[in-house]
């Protein structure tokens, strides 16, 4: 079994080290590309949803101790996350001229990744809360 660290922080969250990383990678890399007339739709909306990941895991995190507090956050930032992988492709597909395409696809599987590391965080953590809530009760 692996050497786990304990969770004190949403920083010891992988899922929450990947998704800062690659929304810096987003708005560093990927968003000043973008030609000018995408400054109010793609641009915009990629900066949004890139920068709200793990905005919402570090809240979230704050109403761990409720019972869905937490898995709402978790909820919204997988939407937040799918909606970035969706703009990513998009920004592969309609400007790959503009964007650099390795990196582009790089992203798009780490947003996956993402999203698939949020549901299955919310699952380990409901199943843990429900533990928790039964021993605070006996």
């Amino acid at each position: 079994m692996e050497n786990r660290k304990p969770i004190r922080s949403y920083h010891d969250l992988n899922v929450y080290q990947n998704a800062y990383e690659a929304s810096i990678a987003v708005m560093t890399k990927i968003v000043p590309k973008l030609p000018e007339s995408e400054k109010y739709d793609l641009k915009d909306q990629l900066s949004r949803s890139s920068k709200a990941v793990p905005r919402l895991i570090g809240e979230g995190f704050a109403k761990k101790h409720q019972r869905f507090g937490f898995q709402k956050y978790l909820d919204d930032a997988m939407g937040e996350s799918n909606e970035t992988q969706v703009g990513l492709c998009q920004c592969r597909d309609i400007y790959p001229s503009y964007v650099d395409l390795v990196l582009c696809g790089h992203l798009i599987d780490e947003y996956d990744k993402i999203s698939k590391q949020l549901f299955n965080l919310g699952i380990a953590w409901n199943k843990f809360s429900r533990i928790m809530t039964k021993n605070d009760i006996h």
